[in-house]
């Protein structure tokens, strides 16, 4: 299965600029940028990361707060996130890139802003998948002349990937978006962290609603998950697995009965970015941990 859903995803991720440049436009004009002395703002975990990663760190004027691998750019400068955008702090960042993803949009009125400073806004249309994850790795490397530690990446993406192992059965898994008892979501299809689920040979609990929904008593009960999957920030505001229990519905579930409650930190398991891998292994671990089911021998 995880060979499968590494296979699909070809989808089209195009780095462009939010008013005309096309990802074509992008990629000619690596050949005028140099990386040295570049300024880039980065509006993503993902992104930051990949640059880091590319060898980029330095060229970080600034970041998201959703940037936090690796901790070493934590004491870069931090302008909020792109629902609470400064954009002043930006601008006195004299950076000559500000690259975010299109699900985490930047506003086009900020976009503008930006740009008439002459400011180059990238946007990344980015693919959950492990393939789209490869696929806007590869254009920020080619972009920025990282070509060689691009591929060094992917080849270390592939190299780990292939060694994941497999499971013989599929518990479904809920994930709970929480910011307090009174604030409490679950994930259906077409999310990022439903696709992690699938990807670590779980099955989502709550596939059979869009995006996010508000949690009530009677679904919880009614998906009935083995386990129930949240942020470490969420569980966190709900006062640890005490808290998940006397959340309504939740002690009914399998999950709830046999306390199986799973965190991760939320960038690693939702950023999709060079640590995808990584983040496949760990939930698979911490899904397949009640020995409910078997591992099987890696692929």
């Amino acid at each position: 299965m995880l060979r499968k859903l590494f296979s699909l995803g070809l989808l089209s991720i195009t780095l462009y600029s939010c008013t005309s440049a096309t990802g074509e436009q992008a990629g000619k004009e690596k050949e005028a940028t140099g990386t040295s002395n570049v300024r880039i703002v980065s509006l993503s975990g993902a992104v930051s990361e990949t640059l880091a990663a590319l060898g980029m760190e330095n060229n970080l004027a600034g970041i998201d707060v959703t940037s936090t691998y690796p901790a070493s750019i934590q004491s870069k400068p931090k302008v909020g996130n792109t629902h609470n955008l400064n954009v002043e702090s930006i601008l006195a960042l004299k950076p000559d890139y500000v690259i975010g993803m299109k699900e985490r949009g930047i506003k086009p009125e900020q976009a503008t802003q930006l740009q008439q400073a002459g400011i180059k806004v990238w946007v990344i249309e980015q693919e959950y998948s492990v393939a789209g994850t490869k696929k806007f790795i590869t254009q920020l490397a080619d972009s920025f002349h990282r070509e060689d530690a691009g591929k060094k990446l992917l080849a270390a993406i592939d190299s780990a990937y292939a060694v994941l192992p497999a499971y013989t059965a599929k518990p479904s898994v809920m994930f709970i978006y929480a910011r307090g008892a009174g604030a409490l979501s679950v994930c259906g299809r077409n999310m990022p962290m439903a696709t992690m689920i699938e990807l670590a040979g779980g099955t989502n609990a709550a596939g059979d609603v869009e995006g996010f929904k508000p949690l009530t008593a009677e679904s919880v009960v009614k998906a009935d998950p083995d386990a129930i999957l949240l942020f470490s920030s969420g569980m966190q505001s709900l006062d640890g697995p005490e808290g998940m229990l006397k959340v309504p519905g939740v002690a009914q579930t399998k999950a709830g009965k046999n306390k199986h409650f799973i965190v991760m930190d939320g960038e690693l398991l939702s950023g999709f970015g060079p640590r995808v891998v990584d983040a496949i292994r760990e939930l698979g671990e911490k899904i397949h941990a009640a020995g409910a089911v078997q591992k099987v021998a890696a692929k």
